[in-house]
Parts: structure tokens; C-alpha cells; sequence
């Protein structure tokens, strides 16, 4: 997928970045190259597929919620 050079500067605009002439190339085929592989991505055939939290199946061990250090919010302020 091809994004153009207005593209490019819209979204260094949306994101408060200053993008020099010389480097609209650049940022123009990085953004190309991201979209270009979320396009692929969603191609992929998902269905029947649960989703996960974590890539392993793994649980992870719950426990209760302990004080660890004094309150230093008076000394903080």
C-alpha cells in the first residue's frame, strides 16, 4: 500500500512531528512498509481462533494486595 507525501504530512501534523523535506521520503515508505503489513495481516483467516492475553498459555498467580513501603505522601508533597 502506497501512502503519498500529503498523507506523510498530515499524520507528522496529527502527531506534532516536525518532518524535514529531505526526510518525507523516508517517513513516506516506513509508513508504506507499516500499512502494507497490516494489510496482510488482515488477510490472515482468524476464524475459530480464541483470543489470547499472553502468547503462551500461561496462568498467572493472583495475590493479595500487600503494603510494601510507608506512606510518604506528606514528605512527597
Amino acid at each position: 500500500m502506497s501512502i503519498s507525501e500529503k498523507d506523510v504530512l498530515r499524520v507528522a501534523h496529527l502527531a506534532r512531528i516536525r518532518v524535514a523535506p529531505d526526510e518525507l521520503e523516508h517517513y513516506q515508505e516506513g509508513l508504506s512498509g507499516i500499512l502494507s503489513l497490516v494489510a496482510r495481516m488482515h488477510e490472515c483467516d482468524t476464524d475459530g481462533v480464541e483470543p489470547m492475553a499472553h502468547p503462551q498459555d500461561i496462568q498467572l498467580r493472583l495475590r493479595e494486595d500487600e503494603v510494601s513501603e510507608p506512606d510518604q505522601r506528606t514528605e512527597m508533597q
